[in-house]
């Protein structure tokens, strides 16, 4: 297949296209600043002719054939301009154009981008999608993904944010720890990230490779924001409940310099989940200086505080009890709601991009960037107290009915619904008693936290190399080093400390200790404690891609290569290995390196001007992420076995119709990825050994294929009707052969681990949110600047997350590898059935009004949406408990009336809305 991909690349670049005839130029300018536009779409109507204006908002359009045409211009924010022109063989040149503010596109996008904000900065898995990447795009398709289809946490072609790449100023912003970007290090700065421009799929981008799932490149350059100032106040019920923002920019001034800032405060008590509470600040500055038509600096610089309550996923007993809104993480305390779960997020970072116009054709940008701040996410530690969850299994009536006490299950019934809350009263009574007797507390509350320091240096070039060919490449270095420790927020009403060791066992002193180098220490507030190590990586990339134009035919090719090293380097020496094995914690593991590679190319074929043909095609390696290259990293610093760079190869297919009433796309993909790895934590009960668990899944192969389809048709001057469809099928296309399973035993204390060979997961589906989605809205725009859009969506297809080890033969053996006696083949086949949702109906309904209100652009504007106005329940996605990790057990728990260890699901919110109102002069 590499063969086949690589040859079709070849011929590429050996294809020949038309002689040109004519080129049509301009430099488009903002109406208000008459500052140049960047990222400006510009387009042939009828034709596949386009481009995106340069950095200093010029456009050259070349080999066009002779005739009459209809030059279109296109920002996200500005009203779409047309130009007719008459060719002839010669350059006709429009000179300056200027654009206009788009009142509607700025509205529906305020409100729009709110929601995927909103979306993405849950701490679950479940909550992984990718709208905020497609915040930009036109396409029609893509515009429903992003707005009608991310609260269903509707993920595209299946695939994690992972796979797409997003840069700011050409940085790319993706975390080496996870692979995705963490959307809070900028959230709530709306008004200054509309600078974007998006490439779909393995579309060509001029700042990076790109993923499967194509680029997000936001510019925050000082001189391309439009002059003036904007005020506004947002108010919800889904994450935050208010928000103020306001932003000023100054304009290119007539010395060179420009600048823009903004800020935001975002807060509420509670979201749609209870006890979900929202505190954030965010800041942004932007400075430049220009200092002639070839050189100019910016330096940008974003601080955002970002603190939130995160919910929990809840099994179905729970959810009957308790509803969708319910929280297990909080509980009273004084009277106010107090979160155990805050997941909080503090990472400023500053740009410095200076930009070089070497000559008229060719164009340099080199950026560096400095990160630095904190993640933590707050929890509750016990080493000497009984587990304070609310949902933990003996606190619910499914324990009591498991062992037939009817009236133990009513109290317990009856309890959780009076309360079922977090009970703090009862952690400070415990924490107190012990410290009058001088005893340590048997509660503490703290956080995992990680202390990121990361410099990043690029260069990215440009260059026109003949009328048809560009070249665009990047140089990239990145050095990150992350502190990874527990840090002690509060001893709960304690005043002599906090012991830290491994709690769940009195056996063995040495194993229980954390730090075996200070064993039985006690820590208080603002001490590290539990686990203490740092990660080294450094990155090194390189992207060369070039791109051809001509009259019928269109095509690139681009390659990448990536250099990626790791390195662990522990503090503490942890009791959970023998101090002399070298894979203990204490000291720095062996280097973890890996070089990638990848190659894409595709092309375009005008059928005419109407219909478009659209052809791509990758291979693309990427590296491990730091979370899955070492295995019980708190503990160890031994390396995942079997660990290797994951391959993908992808393939798409679209057809485009581009009319003056229709627009449609279809397109069909197909996209496989070999070698991927997973890794989950959880307990352990049952089977050859108990306790705190990571499981570690290598040789992953999964299939994504499927069909997307997208149309908008202007019925009336005003009226729109517009569509999308996904059809999917995401599956796991393999058994991969090594489970490795790493646990810490709760009665020795020792880490186990064990590689449990083969999990048969061939043609399981994958967790990817609904594998089906479909969307049919109508919406109209008035003359008079007020708008409304109403969609209905029906999502199927959403399977359950699988748990791999309960497919391995472990599942059905005892420690001897004998079959265990009651094992039955048949039943395991239905305990082992994956669960599908069932498919629902959401509907939405979004509008606004704006006003003019004197003669020099002042405006003032309100947009409302109600999302899920039916208010339907429906699950985004959920995964099976591993607890019970052998066939006897799990089928003791099935026979149960109610499920202990049931599995655990995270919904959608039902009926919300966002409101926003803004004023801008």
């Amino acid at each position: 297949m590499k063969q086949i991909i690589l040859t079709v690349l070849f011929c590429f670049t050996i294809s020949y296209g038309a002689i040109a005839q004519s080129t049509v130029k301009g430099v488009v300018k903002d109406s208000d600043s008459e500052k140049v536009l960047q990222g400006v779409s510009v387009s042939i109507e009828g034709r596949n002719d386009s481009q995106v204006t340069n950095i200093d908002g010029s456009f050259a359009l070349q080999n066009l054939p002779d005739g009459k045409f209809i030059v279109t211009l296109k920002k996200v924010g500005y009203e779409t301009q047309n130009y007719p022109v008459t060719l002839s063989g010669s350059v006709v040149d429009l000179g300056d154009i200027f654009m206009y503010e788009d009142e509607f596109s700025e509205n529906q996008d305020l409100s729009t981008i709110i929601i995927a904000d909103d979306e993405l900065n849950d701490d679950s898995s479940a909550a992984d999608n990718i709208s905020s990447l497609l915040q930009s795009s036109r396409d029609v398709y893509l515009r429903a993904a992003a707005f009608e289809f991310s609260s269903s946490f509707f993920r595209i072609r299946g695939l994690d944010s992972d796979n797409a790449k997003l840069l700011i100023n050409g940085i790319e912003m993706n975390k080496l720890e996870t692979g995705r970007p963490e959307w809070a290090n900028w959230g709530g700065l709306n008004d200054v990230l509309r600078n974007q421009e998006f490439t779909n799929g393995l579309a060509p981008s001029n700042y990076t490779f790109g993923g499967v799932l194509g680029s997000t490149h936001i510019s925050t350059r000082a001189s391309q924001y439009r002059k003036g100032a904007r005020i506004s106040y947002a108010s919800s019920n889904r994450s935050y409940r208010h928000r103020v923002m306001g932003t000023y920019s100054s304009g290119l001034l007539k010395d060179g310099w420009a600048f823009t800032v903004s800020g935001s405060r975002r807060a509420g008590n509670e979201g749609f989940v209870d006890g979900t509470s929202y505190d954030a600040t965010s800041l942004f500055a932007s400075v430049e200086k220009i200092f002639n038509d070839n050189h100019s600096l910016n330096l940008t610089s974003i601080f955002a505080s970002n603190k939130r309550g995160v919910g929990s996923p809840n099994t179905q007993e729970v959810v009957d009890l308790k509803g969708i809104r319910y929280n297990s993480n909080w509980g009273y305390q004084d009277g106010k709601i107090r979160n155990s779960r805050i997941k909080d997020v503090e990472e400023p970072f500053t740009m410095l991009s200076h930009y070089w116009k070497i000559n008229d054709k060719v164009n340099v940008n080199t950026n560096v960037s400095y990160q630095f701040g904190k993640i933590g996410r707050s929890r509750i530690d016990f080493n000497g107290g009984q587990n304070p969850n609310p949902i933990q299994f003996r606190n619910l009536p499914s324990y009591w009915l498991s062992i037939n006490d009817l009236a133990g299950a009513y109290e317990a019934e009856q309890r959780f619904l009076n309360d079922g809350q977090l009970n703090w009263n009862a952690i400070y009574d415990a924490n107190i008693n012990n410290s009058q007797q001088g005893i340590d507390a048997a509660y503490v509350f703290y956080e995992d936290r990680v202390d990121n320091n990361t410099l990043n240096v690029n260069s990215i070039l440009s260059a026109d190399l003949t009328d048809n060919i560009t070249l665009n490449g990047r140089v990239q270095y990145t050095k990150s080093e992350s502190e990874n420790f527990a840090n002690v927020l509060d001893l709960l009403g304690n005043s002599v400390g906090y012991v830290d060791v491994n709690g769940f066992s009195s056996i063995g002193t040495n194993q229980r200790q954390n730090d075996l180098l200070n064993p039985d220490r006690i820590v208080n507030v603002g001490d590290r404690f539990k686990y203490n190590y740092n990660i080294n990586s450094e990155v090194m990339n390189g992207f060369l891609q070039a791109q051809f134009k001509y009259n019928k035919f269109d095509f690139y090719v681009a390659g990448d290569i990536t250099k990626t090293s790791y390195q662990r380097e522990g503090f503490y020496q942890s009791g959970a290995l023998d101090p002399t094995d070298s894979r203990n914690s204490l000291g720095k593991s062996p280097e973890v390196d890996f070089t990638t590679f990848g190659a894409k190319g595709g092309f375009t074929y005008k059928v005419s001007g109407r219909h478009i043909l659209d052809f791509n095609a990758g291979y693309l390696e990427k590296a491990p992420t730091v979370r899955d290259a070492f295995t019980q990293a708190r503990e160890s610093n031994i390396i995942t076995d079997f660990l290797t760079s994951e391959k993908a190869l992808s393939f798409d297919a679209s057809y485009i119709v581009r009319s003056p009433r229709f627009t449609s796309r279809i397109t069909g993909y197909y996209t496989t990825i070999e070698d991927s790895v997973e890794s989950n934590f959880f307990f352990l009960q049952g089977g050859q050994s108990e306790g705190f668990s990571q499981e570690i899944v290598t040789g992953v192969d999964k299939r994504h294929l499927g069909v997307e389809l997208g149309f908008e048709y202007k019925l009336t001057s005003t009226l729109n009707l517009k569509g999308a469809a996904n059809i999917g099928e995401y599956v796991y296309s393999n058994n991969p052969s090594n489970v490795q399973l790493a646990v810490r035993d709760i009665n020795t204390q020792e880490l186990n681990i064990n590689n449990l060979g083969e999990a048969q997961l061939k043609n399981y589906r994958l967790n990817s949110g609904p594998q089906k989605a479909y969307s049919l809205g109508i919406e109209y725009r008035d003359p008079d600047y007020w708008w409304v859009s109403m969609t209905g969506n029906y999502f199927d297809d959403t399977y359950i997350g699988v748990s791999p080890i309960l497919r391995t033969d472990r599942f059905f053996t005892d420690v001897d590898g004998v079959p265990l006696n009651d094992y039955d083949p048949v039943e395991a086949k239905r305990l082992l059935q994956q669960e599908e949702f069932g498919g629902y109906f959401v509907a939405n309904v979004i509008g606004g009004k704006s006003w003019k209100i004197s003669r020099d652009n002042k405006f003032i504007g309100f947009t409302l949406g109600i999302s899920n106005i039916f208010d339907q329940q429906f699950r985004t996605g959920g995964f099976e408990q591993s607890r019970r990790g052998d066939f006897t057990s799990l089928s003791e728990d099935f026979s149960n009336p109610k499920r202990l260890f049931g599995p655990r699901y995270w919904y959608g919110r039902g009926a919300n809305y966002f409101f926003n109102v803004y004023y801008r002069f």
